[in-house]
């Protein structure tokens, strides 16, 4: 079939000729010339091919803790009749299958499994986890390619820690923006920044300073949170061209403050999108089976209950688990305690197996039998911390269970492990003061007593202290729902971002 691309010129371009270009030359004639070729005269069999205006290719780091929170997003994105690629290991891909099904945006969305060896070099010095991520580079650039052949434009929203995954998708696609989104607080990201880059921004007269300097060792350095290779990969995300803007799990409710001066620390556009948990509309869950949690919450009085959760990245010592069992036995206070193995990470997946299995100390269960509940897999969490029973939230202060704990109105008893998590300790303790601090980073290498615990349980959920931090919760709680509904400053900020990618 003959192709007419310009009518005055009389140039033509054949199928013979694409057929015979290198992948990267059909791919531009195809691309460039798409939204204005015109088919000459041609038998009642040819058909012209339709190509969508966008096509948005979601590139997340494939650990839960971080997919998550690109999956709402493509699922919102999808709502709004824009076709959705997610590009992720099948087993991850399987999962959030499930949670489609039946679902107005399941239509618009299309799950692509990255395929990567199932073994690797083992003579690299590398650490297992850079080897595989290493190699997802190739799946990524060639599922990208494949995807924008469907239409004009291609978007890409990729998680920041998968930048370098897409870079080559840049030089052999003409038709494609990109988007870097941040898994973390903007507090985090802010104070990260500061660490890593001289001179980001004037210290004269900055409050941000001026706390760290009153906090003194208690303040989280970057290298000891997240290694010592940390400061260059921040710099490195913030000196990556290749993006049109940036965007966050956050609102300006909760961090107007630090969502501007990362605004002003370069010249890009910089969206607050969150609480990406709040963005899709409740599931009728009449149909179906209540979590033993929730039947349990049923049971108590309004906040009256502490929910214990370090999410799906940290697992606890024995020998911590015991002093944590003692601690909240101690207290006297209701509990609901998730206690897991921490999700399988990548380089575990393939190469290890941990089957220790975590005790419980011996007749705990009994003696805390109707006031405490140990749930030992997965817990609806979002759930809970929203049902009226629930007071309290002893957390490991990752930043998704952070924005559920606000949005619900639940203060916090702060127990930061790693990565992000201290420094958000440190903003919801120090300054939205709806949290109190079980320990502070500087102590991270001890061990937790029972009485330490406890003490920190007590303060959160029967003291002055803690009704006022509760106080505060609920009044951000408020404004959050306020944004995030129809009309609100929230709901339009990701509208604009929705309007910017389909312009």
């Amino acid at each position: 079939m003959t192709y007419l691309i310009s009518r005055d010129s009389k140039v033509f371009i054949t199928v013979f000729i694409i057929h015979n270009c290198q992948t990267h030359c059909k791919l531009f004639i195809s691309q460039f010339f798409s939204s204005f070729i015109l088919p000459m005269s041609t038998n009642s069999s040819d058909k012209v091919v339709h190509l969508d205006e966008v096509i948005v290719a979601m590139v997340p780091f494939p650990d839960f803790s971080h997919l998550n929170q690109l999956f709402v997003l493509a699922r919102f994105i999808a709502s709004h009749n824009i076709r959705v690629h997610f590009l992720c290991l099948a087993d991850r891909n399987q999962n959030l299958k499930l949670r489609v099904q039946g679902g107005l945006c399941a239509s618009n969305i299309h799950f692509h499994d990255l395929l990567v060896p199932s073994s690797l070099d083992a003579g690299n010095d590398l650490p297992s986890i850079i080897i595989f991520m290493k190699k997802l580079v190739e799946p990524i650039r060639r599922t990208c390619i494949d995807i924008s052949t469907n239409a004009k434009r291609l978007v890409i929203i990729h998680d920041s820690i998968m930048m370098e995954h897409i870079r080559d998708v840049h030089s052999l696609i003409p038709n494609v923006e990109s988007y870097m989104f941040h898994a973390i607080s903007a507090f985090a990201r802010y104070s990260m920044l500061r660490q890593s880059i001289d001179h980001l921004v004037d210290d004269d007269d900055d409050d941000h300073e001026k706390m760290i300097k009153q906090m003194h060792d208690e303040f989280p350095l970057l290298e000891s949170c997240c290694g010592p290779y940390a400061a260059a990969l921040v710099r490195k995300e913030h000196e990556w061209k290749l993006n049109s803007g940036e965007i966050m799990n956050s609102c300006r409710e909760v961090e107007s403050k630090y969502l501007n001066l990362l605004a002003h620390t370069k010249d890009k556009q910089y969206w607050a999108i969150g609480p990406l948990h709040m963005l899709l509309e409740s599931r009728d869950s009449s149909n179906m089976t209540k979590h033993e949690c929730l039947e349990f919450l049923d049971k108590q009085d309004v906040n009256s209950v502490i929910f214990v959760s370090f999410g799906t990245t940290t697992t606890l010592t024995q020998e911590q688990v015991n002093e944590l069992a003692l601690g909240l036995e101690q207290s006297n206070h209701n509990f609901i305690w998730v206690l897991r193995h921490a999700d399988k990470k990548l380089k575990t997946e393939i190469f290890e197996e941990n089957d220790e299995k975590i005790e419980l100390p011996k007749g705990f269960e009994e003696r805390v039998e109707g006031r405490g509940l140990v749930v030992k897999n997965w817990a609806p969490q979002l759930e809970i911390l929203g049902h009226t029973s629930t007071g309290g939230f002893l957390s490991h202060c990752g930043w998704n269970s952070c924005l559920e704990s606000i949005s619900m109105g639940v203060p916090i008893a702060a127990w930061p492990i790693n990565y992000d998590q201290p420094f958000n300790a440190v903003f919801v303790t120090n300054l939205l003061k709806i949290a109190t601090s079980v320990r502070s980073w500087a102590h991270r290498e001890e061990l937790m007593t029972a009485s330490t615990i406890e003490k920190a349980v007590n303060k959160l959920m029967g003291t002055t202290e803690g009704i006022e931090m509760r106080q505060r919760a609920v009044e951000l709680s408020n404004q959050i729902k306020n944004s995030v509904s129809r009309g609100g400053a929230a709901r339009k900020e990701i509208e604009s971002f929705i309007s910017c990618i389909i312009k």
